[in-house]
C-alpha cells in the first residue's frame, strides 16, 4: 500500500506527541501495520515547544529513525514540522522555514478556535513568497466552518490536509460533518493521522481508514494515503480528486482548476 503520513507527531520527548522511544517505536510499528512506509515527522514549529529548535528535531528524527532500522520497522522518516498559520508565519518562512521534506509544501494550522478573517491575505502572501500552504485539519479550525471558507483556500492556493479520525467523531460531531463534507466535494489533498500517542492507535486509526474508503472508494482513498502525500512530498503537485464520491455521500462542488493550485517555482 505504502501510504504516506504528512502530519504524525512520531518524534519523543519534544513537543505533545511521543512521550518516550518506546512510544515512538510503538507508534510506528502501528503504521506500519496499516501499511505506511514513508512519515513526515510534524513536530510543533512553536516556542512553548523544544521541538521549535529544528536542529534538535533532526536530531531526534536521527535517533527515532536508527531505533526503527534496530526493530526491524521498515518506516522512512522524513523532515516536516507544523506550523501555525499566522501573520507572523510569512516573517519566519523567510529565515526559518520549515517545510515538508525540500519542497515548497508548508503544513499550517489555523487556530482551533479563534477566527482568521485575513485567511486569503496569509495564503496570497505565503504564495508570492514561494510557499504553498498545506492546511492542517482544516475540519477542526473554527474559521472554515464559515459556508465556503475551505474552497475559498483551495481556490487561493491552498491544499487542505484532512486528520482521518475526523470521519469517526475522534474530535467532535461538528469536525465529522465538516470533514465529511469536504471530502463528498473534493477538496482535500491529502489524508493523515495527525498521530500522538500509541494508546488505542491500532484501533482508531485502522477504524479511520476504513471509513475513508468506504465514504470515497478505493482510489479516493489510495489518492489521499498514498499518491497525494507522496507526490508533496517530493514538491510536486498531488493529484486532484479522482472523481465524485458515491452517491449517497457526493456534494454539489465541482473540482478545482489546477493551475489555480500550482506551487510556485
Amino acid at each position: 500500500m505504502d501510504y504516506v503520513d504528512l502530519h504524525c507527531h512520531l518524534l519523543w520527548g519534544i513537543d505533545d506527541g511521543a512521550k518516550s522511544e518506546a512510544d515512538s517505536i510503538e507508534m510506528a510499528r502501528v503504521l506500519h501495520a496499516l501499511g505506511y512506509r514513508h512519515v513526515a515527522c510534524s513536530p510543533h514549529a512553536r516556542p512553548e515547544f523544544a521541538s521549535d529548535d529544528e536542529a534538535l528535531c533532526e536530531a531526534r528524527r536521527a535517533e527515532v529513525q536508527a531505533a526503527l532500522q534496530r526493530e526491524g520497522i521498515d518506516l522512512t522518516l522524513h523532515k516536516n514540522a507544523e506550523n501555525v498559520l499566522d501573520a507572523e508565519l510569512l516573517e519566519r518562512v523567510v529565515d526559518r522555514r520549515r517545510p515538508v521534506g525540500q519542497g515548497p509544501f508548508l503544513l499550517a494550522e489555523a487556530p482551533h478556535l479563534a477566527p482568521l478573517p485575513q485567511l486569503p491575505d496569509l495564503l496570497f502572501r505565503l504564495k508570492v513568497k514561494g510557499v504553498t500552504p498545506l492546511v492542517a485539519h482544516p475540519e477542526r479550525c473554527r474559521e472554515f466552518e464559515k459556508p465556503g471558507r475551505a474552497a475559498e483556500a483551495v481556490r487561493g492556493g491552498a491544499y487542505l490536509q484532512l486528520d482521518i479520525g475526523a470521519l469517526i467523531g475522534r474530535y467532535g460531531p461538528s469536525a465529522k460533518k465538516l470533514a465529511r463534507a469536504f471530502l463528498a466535494d473534493g477538496l482535500y489533498a491529502v489524508a493523515a493521522t495527525d498521530l500522538h500517542s500509541p494508546r488505542d492507535a491500532a484501533k482508531w486509526v485502522g477504524d479511520s481508514i476504513a471509513e475513508l474508503k468506504a465514504l470515497a472508494g478505493e482510489a479516493e482513498a489510495l489518492r489521499l494515503l498514498r499518491d497525494g502525500p507522496a507526490a508533496i512530498l517530493r514538491g510536486a503537485v498531488p493529484p486532484e480528486a479522482t472523481g465524485p464520491a458515491p452517491a449517497s455521500q457526493a456534494g454539489g462542488m465541482g473540482r478545482v482548476v489546477a493551475w489555480l493550485k500550482r506551487p510556485f517555482s
